[in-house]
């Protein structure tokens, strides 16, 4: 069976834009990238319910619990095989005091030393024009279907 990661696409509307909540990947691949390295917050699940999946992922990469109406959004296909599920949600949630998990890898390559990064290295709000530049192009759709 292919890999599957679940998550949720935050929305608001501010001084009249609607605004989605993105994230950008913490550690050293993602340090020096941008356009393209955005995401919404999500990650992989095996067995568990994906949308409960979502929703605990979205604890763990921004330190935030979330709650309410969540809609479904079309699921992509990565070309890794993997399924991507999502779910938007509206809420003008305040990021100012986010806090990811962390995870450990060994940092340079074959150098021993072990270290630790956020899964999650900043969290910010974008118009649906600057999203639709710096997020991961496989996840665009799931922009497109709040309009």
């Amino acid at each position: 069976m292919p890999k599957q990661s679940a998550g949720i696409l935050v929305y608001r509307k501010h001084n009249n834009q609607l605004q989605v909540l993105l994230v950008h990947p913490g550690g050293p691949f993602f340090a020096k990238k941008d356009l393209g390295a955005w995401s919404i917050p999500k990650g992989e699940f095996t067995t568990e319910d994906p949308l409960a999946a979502a929703i605990r992922e979205f604890k763990e990469e921004l330190g935030i619990d979330i709650a309410g109406n969540f809609e479904p959004l079309t699921s992509v296909k990565l070309k890794s095989g993997k399924m991507v599920h999502a779910w938007a949600i509206e809420v003008d949630l305040d990021i100012s005091e986010t806090k990811s998990n962390t995870f450990i890898i060994e940092w340079p390559p074959r150098s021993g030393k072990m270290q630790e990064f956020p899964e999650v290295d900043k969290v910010e709000w974008f118009t649906i024009a600057d999203a639709k530049e710096k997020i991961n192009a496989t996840q665009i759709g799931f922009i497109e279907e709040l309009n």
